[in-house]
């Protein structure tokens, strides 16, 4: 890994306003350039709004498409990644939670919600691949809201090599205090545990459907603190630059790194 300053987005992205919101984004991406961001991550479908409705589907469009093929132009105009959320829908009618890994001068690629809660599954269909992405000298996985409350996802992206996790949430309901609390309660386990940086961030306001959202954002550090955090659930970004010298003290330690002394063979046969 090599230093490199990130940028988490807090957003207010109602759903069916596609326009409205990919506008918003050049707003936050030139700000987050001008701070000196490498990497600006947006919320879970940011781009689409988020619902669990039917409406969603009028929202979904195919990647890549329209919105895609802006940000790549955004991405190249600012020499920056771009992580971005959207409603998918594949040729044949599909429709996943995704989030787009848009890269200057480079195809863009794309994530797909793993782990589809219940009250998503009547809409979403789940992803079922784990895929990793490098910029600038750093490697990192990205995983969409209900993803981070599986352990074994995280420590799959770590062993195979992430030293970065993005997080991007819609994520509903509650103050940004109670949201923050609810976090602390799995977010900081996931860096913990494998040694890696966590960036949360997540939707704010009303998203015209009936959800309300009390944004949040924060840095989680590869020894389970938090580094950095916006509790104001006001729409905003979050600049923070993560560095490989507080990774390597952790990974040099020989009783604070996990990863190299665990024993998967002990799961994968079950009892014999």
């Amino acid at each position: 890994m090599k230093d490199i300053r990130i940028a988490a987005v807090i957003s207010n992205s109602p759903v069916n306003e596609t326009r409205r919101n990919l506008d918003q984004m050049v707003r936050w991406v030139k700000e987050a350039k001008k701070k000196g961001a490498s990497i600006i991550c947006f919320p879970e479908m940011n781009i689409t709004g988020y619902t669990t409705g039917e409406d969603i589907i009028n929202a979904a469009e195919p990647v890549p498409g329209p919105a895609t093929k802006e940000i790549v132009k955004l991405a190249e105009s600012e020499n920056v990644a771009i992580l971005a959320g959207i409603a998918e829908k594949d040729s044949n009618g599909k429709i996943f939670a995704s989030h787009l890994i848009i890269k200057p001068y480079e195809p863009p690629s794309v994530y797909r919600k793993l782990q589809i809660s219940p009250p998503e599954r009547t809409i979403f269909t789940p992803g079922n691949k784990i895929p990793l992405f490098e910029f600038q000298g750093v490697k990192f996985g990205i995983q969409l809201c209900y993803d981070a409350h599986f352990p074994e996802l995280s420590t799959h992206m770590a062993v195979n090599g992430a030293d970065i996790i993005f997080i991007p949430h819609a994520s509903p309901r509650g103050t940004p205090d109670e949201k923050f609390k609810s976090w602390m309660r799995h977010l900081p386990a996931r860096a913990y545990d494998n040694s890696i940086f966590v960036i949360a961030c997540n939707q704010t306001g009303e998203n015209g459907k009936g959800l309300s959202f009390p944004g949040v954002a924060m840095i989680i550090g590869p020894s389970g603190g938090v580094l950095s955090k916006d509790l104001s659930g006001k729409e905003g970004i979050l600049v923070y630059d993560l560095k490989v010298d507080e990774i390597n003290r952790v990974r040099n330690h020989r009783m604070r790194f996990f990863l190299p002394n665990r024993r998967p063979e002990l799961y994968s046969t079950g009892d014999k």
